[in-house]
């Protein structure tokens, strides 16, 4: 598995070449999570974002597809004592539903055959009235050109099903049925898009 294989490197990715998107994501993250908030974090990867959402939350529970990852995000996070970790498939989540107050999955949208199933499971377990947060690379400019980030990943293995522009970003969400979606740019090297948009009924 690709995420598997890149496990040991993705944070020279984040701390290196991606720093001030990384940056400017983790003060975005941060201000988004509250104290009594029970927050499910999906494609949590090496536990960069769940570090900043442990430290604000009251519990949290990140999960991924990939056993490394997991692994790896368990010894950046090893400080904390409200992290429950476990291996989740995005398209079939196994909690019920209503369950976190918060619903993050981050930079996976892209990578999936079936966004609209996953976005439908994450929606599943929040709560009534809870919070889903989706940040994803932008992986196109503004004239919809790819970037040299989403060229050069593609090529080393990271099947992208799809680019995003903000607007196109936004627009996904629309068309998925959420009426107020809001979107936050850390800007950078490779800028993320953090979607926030309340549960939908």
């Amino acid at each position: 598995m690709f995420w598997d294989r890149v496990a040991w490197v993705y944070d020279v990715f984040v701390n290196m070449i991606n720093r001030k998107t990384h940056r400017e994501l983790r003060h975005i993250m941060g201000e988004l999570i509250q104290g009594d908030d029970r927050v499910l974090e999906c494609a949590c990867g090496t536990g960069l974002l769940s570090a900043v959402i442990a430290e604000k939350c009251q519990a949290l529970t990140a999960t991924d597809y990939a056993p490394r990852m997991i692994q790896k995000a368990k010894k950046n996070c090893s400080r904390f004592q409200n992290i429950t970790f476990g291996h989740s498939n995005i398209l079939s989540l196994d909690f019920p539903d209503g369950a976190f107050d918060k619903v993050v999955a981050g930079n996976v949208i892209h990578l999936l055959d079936e966004p609209i199933k996953a976005l439908d499971e994450l929606n599943r377990v929040c709560r009534p009235g809870g919070v889903l947060i989706i940040p994803t690379y932008m992986n196109r400019d503004k004239d919809g050109k790819n970037n040299g980030f989403s060229k050069a990943v593609g090529k080393a293995g990271a099947d992208f099903k799809r680019q995003f522009t903000v607007d196109t970003y936004r627009q996904f969400f629309l068309d998925a049925g959420y009426a107020d979606v809001q979107i936050t740019l850390a800007e950078g090297r490779i800028p993320c898009a953090v979607a926030v948009m309340t549960r939908r009924l």
